[in-house]
């Protein structure tokens, strides 16, 4: 029987409350499984920053790199420099552990109805496949003498054939195990540099996967479709920053942002990747019990797929669209369960089956 060692990192806001909530039902799940999970919290974020100056300590990352996975809630407080957490939390972490994937499901869940209404369960079911630790989002740039006439600032985008090529090998083979499909989302029409080469690197590896259709699709014709033509989708590959403003509409479509996980995954297993729900920390309804644990909770499914715990996995996923079929639903979803209630829910459906998950 396998032991994983999973490091819990709640972080600030909501996270507090659906992280708890997310730790039961993957303890629920191990306890009808034969494997274990142990679980060590860490109380880092911008809270931590608040009192010691840094969002983790410094020996931080080499703390997290003796766990298998880290099951994180989200980082940021409203007192707190809205620039930082990214910088010294989560980008921090990312890059460190070369978390080169992030994996982001977007599908409807079953009891549940699109905000688009003529689409259904069929029509959205698809994966955005964001490159995590290059394109826009380096933070490679300068502001000089911003409150001059002649101030500006400058980002650079940073994008390398290896890891354009990584992000694609990863997304056709996901596609295989999928429906066959590859959608390069990009905007080279204007990007004339980088996301030419982007493109050009993607459509080499294509021709890698004979068996997989591909398209390439500019980002404005990608959004629209996402609200008019969502079924196109199987596995859409795209860079960090097209693939964080797709994912959170992803979310939008699938009825709300509390729905969705995600996974920051080094597929080699070299680091431990990190799994968290694509959401804020939401300071505003934080410690008012409402908050939606869904997409924590899927996350922590995700972790387990991950971890090669499939059958494991789907109990989660199954456990979620059997509560949601019965009508348990969260505030965001026009329902009056609680954040704690509706993991209760999750986890009776999960134990209802004894049936040992190999």
């Amino acid at each position: 029987m396998g032991n994983y060692k999973i490091a819990v990192i709640p972080g600030d806001g909501i996270g507090k409350e659906i992280v708890p909530v997310g730790v039961k039902v993957l303890e629920a799940v191990a306890s009808i499984s034969n494997f274990s999970l142990s679980f060590t919290d860490f109380p880092w974020g911008a809270g931590y920053y608040k009192n010691h100056g840094l969002f983790l300590p410094k020996d931080g990352l080499e703390v997290l790199k003796q766990f298998d996975a880290i099951y994180f809630g989200a980082v940021g407080l409203p007192e707190i420099d809205d620039t930082l957490p990214a910088m010294s939390y989560t980008f921090k972490i990312r890059n460190s552990f070369q978390q080169y994937v992030n994996y982001r499901p977007v599908r409807l869940f079953p009891g549940l109805k699109s905000p688009i209404a003529a689409k259904e369960q069929k029509d959205i079911d698809f994966v955005v496949v964001r490159e995590n630790n290059e394109g826009e989002f380096v933070q490679a740039g300068k502001i000089l003498y911003p409150g001059a006439p002649n101030g500006l600032a400058i980002d650079t985008s940073i994008f390398t054939r290896s890891g354009i090529e990584k992000i694609a090998h990863f997304s056709f083979k996901l596609a295989q195990k999928r429906r066959k499909k590859v959608t390069n989302v990009t905007k080279s029409n204007t990007l004339v540099h980088s996301l030419v080469f982007w493109d050009m690197i993607i459509g080499e590896v294509a021709q890698q996967y004979p068996d997989v259709a591909y398209e390439k699709v500019y980002v404005d014709n990608a959004a629209a479709s996402f609200v008019l033509r969502p079924e196109r989708f199987d596995v859409i590959v795209t860079t960090n920053l097209i693939g964080d403003i797709l994912s959170d509409l992803g979310g939008a479509i699938m009825g709300s942002l509390g729905l969705g996980g995600s996974g920051n995954i080094n597929p080699e297993n070299e680091f431990p990747s990190m799994f968290e729900p694509i959401h804020g920390s939401a300071p505003d309804i934080a410690g008012k019990g409402i908050a939606n644990p869904i997409g924590a909770i899927w996350s922590g499914a995700i972790m387990l797929d991950h971890l090669g715990e499939l059958q494991a996995s789907g109990k989660i996923v199954s456990g979620i669209e059997e509560a949601l079929l019965s009508g348990i639903k969260p505030v965001d979803l026009g329902g009056s369960a609680s954040t704690d209630q509706i993991g209760e829910a999750i986890i009776k459906r999960i134990l209802s089956d004894k049936k040992v998950a190999n």
